[in-house]
């Protein structure tokens, strides 16, 4: 514990109440100025999975690499990269014509064998309606979230660094989906949505340490700290473990699994639960410190 302690001590010597606000800002930018341009490049912030626009699946069996694939049916509008698993391939392509649909089940016949070859439509599960509910859903959410929070404390500040803390944990955690490639599919969509709880959960932590205990406020916020980062710690843990075991089950498998959503799941809870980190523990910290510990000014 004495070195937990002198950890946290130390960060507090290190930044200033001013940068521990400035830098999750600045991560904050960044991660929009990703979905900026992911959105004008797709049309979307995070490019969606097939769950979301349909399309078709081919599988199909040839030595042939990945690159190679991607190569060869370039003149099709191709969702993602092929992945692979031996000599069994799959490619995933968006909707297209009927015309054109025909084209590209005739090209992988006459290419590589009807006997080699397996093709599977797959529909539009969630339609652009219930997108838009979803959406609603979440900024409903957030705007109870918010209302809860303000009863709870009876202050404007706390009330918008709990909203904001969430919203920047899943800024984050989805610009990090466009950095490595990951999609909006049902699994990442939960794991976003995980993001929500896990983030209010940190800060009311702190914020009620803060407001609702007597005693130092420095010194409740030091307490939070070491409640709060060691359950991220164990969670991270746990979240790594599940990324591996799905990433090697994923490799050893013998056919094609749905192991990626565990694993692409895992990825998004890890970036989320690394962004909550800064924005719990630097950012509402930093606003806590500045407006509500010190309101005329400090370090």
């Amino acid at each position: 514990m004495d070195r937990i302690d002198n950890t946290i001590d130390a960060y507090f010597n290190k930044f200033t109440t001013k940068q521990s606000i400035i830098i999750p800002l600045v991560v904050v930018v960044i991660s929009l100025l990703i979905l900026t341009a992911t959105t004008l490049t797709v049309g979307t912030p995070v490019k969606l999975g097939m769950e979301f626009v349909g399309g078709s699946a081919i599988i199909i069996d040839t030595p042939e690499s990945p690159g190679e694939l991607q190569e060869a049916f370039s003149d099709y509008p191709l969702h993602s990269e092929p992945r692979e698993h031996g000599n069994r391939k799959l490619l995933q392509f968006e909707s297209m014509s009927q015309e054109k649909q025909n084209e590209l089940t005739n090209f992988a016949v006459k290419e590589y064998g009807s006997e080699n070859v397996e093709m599977r439509q797959v529909g539009e599960v969630f339609g652009k309606s219930q997108q838009i509910r979803a959406v609603q859903a979440v900024v409903i959410a957030f705007l109870l979230m918010a209302a809860v929070v303000l009863i709870l404390f009876r202050k404007i500040i706390p009330a918008v660094t709990v909203i904001f803390a969430a919203f920047a944990d899943i800024i984050f955690a989805m610009a990090m989906m466009n950095i490595f490639g990951l999609t909006l599919t049902f699994g990442t969509f939960a794991a976003i949505l995980m993001l929500i709880g896990y983030a209010v959960d940190t800060n009311l932590l702190l914020t009620n340490r803060v407001l609702k205990r007597r005693g130092d406020p420095m010194g409740q916020i030091k307490n939070a700290m070491k409640t709060g980062l060691t359950m991220t710690s164990t969670t991270l843990a746990a979240l790594l473990v599940l990324f591996l075991i799905s990433t090697i089950s994923y490799l050893a498998v013998s056919s094609f699994t749905r192991i990626d959503i565990v694993r692409d799941i895992a990825v998004v809870l890890i970036f989320g639960l690394l962004a909550d980190v800064m924005n719990t523990w630097m950012f509402n910290t930093g606003i806590l410190r500045k407006y509500i510990i010190m309101p005329r000014g400090g370090r």
